[in-house]
């Protein structure tokens, strides 16, 4: 803890008034302190200590110039720079503010929690149908619709039971993690940075981006673990455990582990289709998250001026704009690169010997059997063997995922409107 204070502050030394040495604080000019009061943003108190001066939980060091007292412990000590002294209205001024406090710190954890748990968990079975859909190339039916998606998924359950809807969630997870793990040591070992500053120029973007494509190929192996997990039919799937992830994608940069036909593509000629797809993925989200943002900061503003804030609407408001910002942003970009990410796919799963469900009828199975050269006759065979509306197989299940996404946002912001509202 680095206390603020002058340059030329000589502690015990020290009794007020200005210093008569010619040389006393450099360029600065001499300042006197009157009172004790004065000393109040130079002075700074030890930090508290269990169990030191006998404190009662939750009291507080008095501050420099206030005299200890003896009495005995009657509540909270009140913070003399928290506008709750004697002169602004007593001590409930101090209690509303921390209770304020706890009601902005519950509602943005509900809030945040809530919307983490409807993309990761909640909306999982519909990345299922629409990853299964995409790599179908057998499929007559092209699921562009979500009661088409529901009847699949009805059929899944009904056959495989409520696992086959839910099957690798847990490599997803792990993709997450070393994804955010890879961009963080990246960045701790280079120059490269993880955000880009306010006052931005073409170099940072540059270098931002390169990280990024360097945190996609560190995962690919790992993306296309967790990819197979979760086409592959529920039918024919052995218990694995939650690290099958890790061990696949290992096995898939060394050679290791179960041998894969000849049509597998190796891993450099996967890089340049997942860099694309996750570099664009990420320009068009960031960029639409910022433009809401700031649409919604604006109309924010217009309606504090046009009416007073209550405190309900200003916590909601605290949080809402930035969780309605992302989930735009990611709608707009998973919809404009739906094409390029049913071609990823396809380049991924081919030659993994891996056996997906008939999304067609829902209970039989099929073998992935294309024999793509790369990403430029992946698209070319696509379009002319399944037509254009071939890249968009599967699309329901992103109409059924941020449909879902929607309504969970509207009910979490109305029942903790209800909440806050009859605690305030």
């Amino acid at each position: 803890m680095h206390p603020r204070r002058p340059d030329g502050f000589d502690g015990l030394g020290y009794r007020g008034g200005a210093r008569d040495e010619p040389g006393f604080g450099g360029a600065f000019p001499a300042r006197s302190f009157s009172s004790g009061s004065d000393l109040g943003p130079w002075v700074t108190t030890p930090p508290d200590i269990p169990g030191s001066r006998n404190l009662h939980w939750g009291e507080k060091s008095p501050p420099y110039g206030v005299p200890s007292t003896s009495t005995p412990y009657e509540g909270p000590a009140e913070d003399p720079f928290s506008g709750s002294g004697p002169g602004t209205g007593g001590g409930g001024g101090g209690a509303r503010g921390q209770s304020s406090e706890q009601l902005n710190r519950f509602a943005g954890f509900g809030i945040g929690l809530a919307s983490l748990f409807t993309e990761n968990v909640l909306a999982h079975p519909c990345i299922v149908l629409r990853r299964q859909c995409q790599v179908n190339y057998h499929a007559d039916h092209y699921h562009l619709t979500p009661f088409t998606i529901v009847n699949i998924m009805y059929n899944f359950n009904k056959t495989q039971g409520p696992r086959s809807l839910w099957k690798g969630m847990g490599s997803t997870f792990i993709v997450q993690g070393v994804t955010l793990g890879a961009e963080g040591l990246i960045s701790e070992f280079t120059s490269l940075p993880r955000e880009i500053a306010h006052k931005w120029n073409p170099k940072q973007i540059c270098e931002h981006l390169l990280l990024k494509s360097l945190t996609y190929i560190v995962a690919m192996p790992f993306y296309s673990a967790s990819l197979i997990e979760t086409v592959q039919s529920e039918i024919i799937r052995e218990n694995s455990s939650i690290l099958e992830c890790i061990r696949e994608g290992i096995g898939r940069v060394l050679g290791l582990g179960v041998p894969h036909s000849k049509r597998l593509l190796p891993l450099h000629s996967l890089i340049f289709p997942t860099v694309l797809h996750g570099v664009l993925h990420y320009i068009i989200s960031t960029v639409i998250q910022k433009f809401v943002l700031l649409i919604l900061k604006r109309k924010t503003c217009t309606s504090h001026l046009a009416e007073s804030g209550c405190p309900v609407q200003c916590i909601l408001e605290a949080y809402f704009p930035e969780l309605i910002a992302n989930f735009v942003a990611s709608l707009c970009s998973d919809v404009i690169l739906y094409p390029l990410e049913t071609v990823l796919h396809r380049l991924h799963i081919q030659g993994t010997r891996t056996i997906i469900d008939n999304t067609d009828l829902g209970y039989e199975v099929l073998p992935i059997n294309t024999q793509y050269e790369g990403m430029r006759d992946c698209i070319s065979t696509i379009k002319q063997e399944e037509g254009v509306l071939g890249f968009y197989k599967g699309f329901g299940a992103v109409m059924i995922q941020y449909t879902l996404h929607a309504v969970i946002l509207q009910f979490t912001k109305i029942i903790y409107t209800a909440l806050l509202q009859n605690a305030a």
